[in-house]
């Protein structure tokens, strides 16, 4: 990441306090912000025709059936972000950024537990090109992200790990509270069906 992109960490706090995990699409803000960053980047018309191909291909592609929204999202991804100069993402990020719709409440929790000492994480399937932009100003002090692979300053429209949802995300989360241990009380907030597994890890789940 660049320099100006990182909004977090805020000064340490001590995870034996508590950590709160928090999902970010649909919990955080309203809506999916994969599709609205999109958008930015290369035009709302681009991005739907490249959805519709999208979900074309992972139906009729040969891996057709196996993780059906990873293997959409995949396509997207490829189709409307390689060759994308970095700096133009965190540009599209920044324009994104003033668009959001905030969840109050989820926002509030998030101010409260970070006002009572306690660490916050925001685990989400976003992308980490754009995620740590949206929540600069919010006291979190890591985020858990999809990484996405960069080449010479440009994105390839590859992921470069797993897509850091449903399993996956909760994979993360569970070896985040093992490094971090002893970790004290843990909250979570996230949404039904996909963040289950997620919540499940926790001591006080919060379905949105």
């Amino acid at each position: 990441m660049g320099s100006g992109v990182r909004g977090y960490p805020r000064s340490s706090p001590n995870p034996a306090a508590g950590v709160a995990v928090f999902d970010f699409d649909g919990t955080l803000i309203r809506g999916d912000s994969l599709p609205k960053f999109l958008d930015q980047v290369t035009g709302p018309l681009r991005t739907r025709r490249a959805m519709v191909a999208a979900v074309w291909g992972a139906l009729t592609g040969p891996a057709a059936g196996a993780d059906f929204a990873g293997s959409v999202k995949a396509r997207l991804l490829r189709a409307t972000l390689a060759g994308v100069a970095v700096d133009d993402a965190y540009a599209a990020a920044r324009r994104l950024k003033a668009r959001l719709i905030w969840r109050q409440p989820q926002r509030e929790a998030l101010l409260a537990h970070a006002a009572a000492g306690q660490r916050v994480v925001v685990a989400s399937g976003a992308l980490d090109i754009y995620l740590p932009i949206l929540l600069e100003g919010l006291p979190v002090d890591d985020i858990l992200a999809t990484p996405m692979d960069i080449s010479a300053g440009h994105l390839t429209g590859r992921l470069a790990a797993d897509n850091c949802v449903r399993t996956a995300k909760a994979n993360r989360v569970r070896a985040y509270l093992a490094a971090h241990a002893p970790t004290g009380p843990t909250w979570g907030y996230g949404n039904r069906p996909s963040d289950l597994p997620m919540l499940a890890l926790v001591d006080h789940p919060s379905i949105i």
